[in-house]
């Protein structure tokens, strides 16, 4: 049992490791707007992920602006369709030592090819003073 779990794993891996050599180009691009109670989330981090089977691959990362807004796009070569999410961290209504989490996937036929945007994944307007189904805290991110 403990070869064929070992095995699975390695092919995981030399999946991924050969994706970034031989696999094809693909970007994503997504855009939101983030409120508490309707007023902008301003300074609100904002993480752009790769979901992959063993572990995340980090994208990009950018703060919200002063009116809410943020844009991230990040591209990877991969031999199958990347599994994009972004994950949002903030303290609205919430006073804990560490932010509270969101996690967004994004969908595959938001996924474009070569190093072109594809078309924007746009999440709209998000209030995060609302419960999200799975939302939780996380202090390492």
């Amino acid at each position: 049992m403990f070869k064929e779990i070992l095995l699975i794993s390695t092919v995981f891996l030399l999946t991924d490791a050969l994706g970034g050599i031989v696999g094809s180009k693909q970007t994503v691009t997504v855009v939101g707007k983030l409120v508490c109670n309707g007023a902008p989330a301003r300074d609100v981090r904002v993480k752009l992920f790769e979901d992959g089977t063993i572990y995340d691959t980090k994208m990009d990362s950018v703060k919200t602006i002063a009116d809410g807004t943020f844009k991230v796009s990040g591209s990877q070569n991969k031999i199958r369709k990347i599994d994009p999410k972004i994950n949002i961290y903030h303290k609205c209504n919430y006073s804990g030592l560490c932010p509270k989490k969101v996690t967004i996937h994004v969908p595959k036929n938001a996924v474009g090819k070569g190093s072109k945007e594809a078309q924007l994944f746009d999440i709209g307007t998000l209030n995060l003073a609302n419960r999200y189904p799975g939302e939780g805290t996380d202090c390492i991110h």
